[in-house]
């Protein structure tokens, strides 16, 4: 064989000899990439929430069964449920937890001290008590906030008054289950007088009182409806929405998703958009950072919804300065 063949035959050899090199160590490479733990704890149900997480987490590189496992628990309303899911999912052996609302990093903050946490969308953490400052979260909490702060329940009742003029009585429920709760009936109640109106408060942190509640709203003048935050109220959606139907109640919530299963309007900030975007954080600690590296992030925008379908079944006329404010219109 003369020179140019042996050369040949040489560069095939070390040609083969690197795939049998690489390709095993490739393969087990991929075999034993790391998977991450994820603990999800919300206060509501399994829904548009969790899903906008998962999502932005798949848009993120992480993969369920491949190169992530989420371990998730939904408290269905039940505020009380939450100290014990959170619990739970902290036994698995999680790498980082997320929970849901105020009241989810309360728990989660008595839970741990050590396993970093991202809230997502609480109303307001320093208030609260769970930060004390935004811009330097300490400890192993960080998240999304609502930036629901003093005067936004006033929001509520201003722009329901001007969608239904003709009425000078409202209802107005609040729970117990958001720690931010008296605030906004206290910003209800501050507003009121300006508006030349009047607004009876109604609190309702279980189906028992929410039934007692709503039977002494039938009772009574209120010919409209402010829902306040809560995550009982989001597991009660479809009751409120019915019952303001069945009284022709213009009522005013504060989760995009009510305008869209019927009810009449909405305004705050999306807490859709809250989960979604916990789901950057929990990258950047998963990618080393630590919690108190991460500022807590407030919403810029705040959105104005209104069913249209639902003001003409109501005899309501939308005013065209109304209109004209609304993000997003339901036809």
């Amino acid at each position: 064989m003369n020179r140019v063949g042996r050369r040949r035959v040489l560069v095939a050899w070390s040609a083969l000899f690197g795939a049998l090199v690489v390709v095993p160590f490739t393969a087990g490479a991929q075999r034993t990439q790391r998977i991450h733990r994820i603990g999800y704890v919300i206060p509501q149900s399994r829904g548009a929430r969790s899903e906008a997480f998962v999502h932005a987490l798949q848009e993120l590189g992480y993969v369920e069964g491949r190169n992530v496992h989420i371990e998730m628990r939904f408290a269905q309303g039940r505020a009380e449920r939450l100290p014990g899911l959170v619990e739970e999912v902290i036994r698995t052996g999680i790498d980082v937890l997320v929970v849901g609302a105020t009241i989810g990093a309360r728990a989660a903050k008595n839970a741990t001290s050590t396993i970093p946490i991202v809230f997502a969308g609480s109303s307001d953490p320093v208030a609260a008590g769970i930060l004390t400052n935004l811009a330097r979260p300490e400890g192993n909490l960080t998240g999304t906030s609502l930036a629901l702060s003093d005067g936004f329940a006033g929001k509520y009742l201003e722009l329901l008054n001007a969608v239904a003029p003709q009425v000078r009585h409202f209802a107005a429920l609040w729970s117990s289950g958001n720690p931010a709760a008296t605030r906004f009936v206290r910003d209800l109640q501050a507003a009121a007088p300006t508006l030349g109106v009047r607004v009876d408060v109604h609190h309702a942190s279980n189906p028992a009182e929410l039934d007692a509640a709503l039977a002494t709203i039938s009772g009574s003048s209120a010919q409209g409806l402010v829902v306040t935050p809560s995550p009982f109220a989001v597991s009660s959606q479809d009751k409120l929405i019915q019952f303001a139907a069945s009284r022709r109640l213009p009522a005013m919530y504060f989760d995009e998703s009510f305008p869209a299963a019927g009810g009449l309007m909405a305004y705050g900030p999306s807490f859709v958009d809250a989960h979604r975007r916990a789901a950057t954080y929990v990258d950047r600690i998963l990618r080393g950072a630590k919690p108190s590296d991460l500022p807590v992030e407030q919403p810029t925008i705040f959105n104005l919804i209104v069913n249209l379908r639902t003001a003409t079944a109501l005899g309501l006329t939308i005013p065209q300065a109304v209109l004209l404010r609304a993000d997003r219109l339901i036809e």
